[in-house]
């Protein structure tokens, strides 16, 4: 029987996952570092910065669910959900420079892109794990060879 999927309940399931391991690697690392969270404070205080980066995660992570689930149905919007991922990536490495100027210092990188890198695996990984859409371009790729 097909699993029927819906692009909120995924998104907003994947989102928290996603936000909570980020929130626990910046704070671990600030931790390990003795600066309990420095990287919170800095990007505007624990309690602002968890309501914030929660909802960025959900929303994205909605719109990354709901774009896989349109690209099984139309591949070629496989190409955008890897251009927007690419541009979402460069952002945080923007974003990352700028840290490291405003207050986080060198530690930025392992910060900010180091979560950033562990919240795309566990994405990734997740979405590998219930959306067979890499299987399935495979097979649509076989076809156009016969």
């Amino acid at each position: 029987m097909a699993r029927t999927h819906d692009a909120v309940r995924e998104g907003v399931r994947l989102g928290l996952i996603v936000a909570t391991t980020i929130w626990i690697w910046l704070a671990a690392v600030d931790a390990l570092v003795g600066e309990p969270f420095r990287t919170f404070t800095v990007l505007g205080g624990i309690g602002l910065f968890t309501v914030l980066h929660y909802v960025f995660n959900v929303v994205y992570a909605v719109v990354i669910v709901w774009a896989i689930h349109g690209a099984a149905r139309e591949p070629s919007l496989t190409v955008a959900v890897a251009f927007g991922f690419f541009i979402v990536e460069f952002g945080f490495a923007m974003l990352t420079v700028l840290l490291s100027h405003l207050g986080l210092g060198e530690l930025a990188w392992v910060r900010i892109l180091g979560g950033n890198v562990i919240g795309a695996v566990v994405a990734f990984v997740l979405l590998f794990r219930t959306h067979p859409l890499a299987r399935e371009l495979k097979a649509a790729d076989r076809l156009d060879e016969d």
